[in-house]
């Protein structure tokens, strides 16, 4: 399926998430799961801190295992999970094996590693989700980047004021 009319809506609705994460105090990523019918299924903030440090709480693999356990694979092939920022290995890695079937993002990885830098925090794995998922038998369509300098604007005050 190409780019649809809705995607920007949802895509700032995974927006939103980000900037409600930086405001609870985690890195300002987020994630909203969206079904074939246009119902808001989940949205997911960072977990970073809310985790404890847990570098592996990112909003998309958080709702990824979410959605895993919540729905079966039979209705998550049809949904579409948009991120704020391309998911990285092993996010793409937790939507493939929850069944996600479709991904629409907006900032891309490398594009991120510009702003984070070496950032102890985010140690940007600048491998295209594309390339992950296409090492799968199973098909997960990829729409991004999207609306990236709108994306970015999330990230860039966040990591600049962000200690090292």
């Amino acid at each position: 399926m190409p780019e649809t009319p809705q995607d920007e809506t949802y895509l700032r609705l995974a927006f939103a998430a980000a900037r409600q994460a930086r405001e609870n105090g985690d890195h300002p990523f987020g994630a909203v799961l969206v079904d074939a019918d246009g119902t808001v299924l989940m949205e997911q903030g960072n977990g970073y801190s809310s985790e404890g440090g847990d570098m592996t709480a990112h909003a998309e693999r958080v709702l990824s295992s979410r959605a895993s356990r919540e729905y079966g694979v039979a209705r998550l092939r049809s949904c579409t999970l948009y991120s704020s920022a391309e998911p990285c290995a092993m996010c793409a890695g937790a939507i493939y094996w929850a069944g996600i079937g479709r991904v629409v993002y907006g900032q891309s990885e490398a594009h991120l590693r510009t702003i984070t830098g070496n950032h102890a925090e985010n140690p940007t794995l600048d491998l295209p989700c594309r390339d992950v998922f296409a090492s799968g038998q199973l098909p997960v369509e990829v729409i991004g980047p999207m609306l990236e300098e709108e994306a970015a604007e999330l990230q860039r005050a966040f990591w600049a004021a962000r200690p090292e």
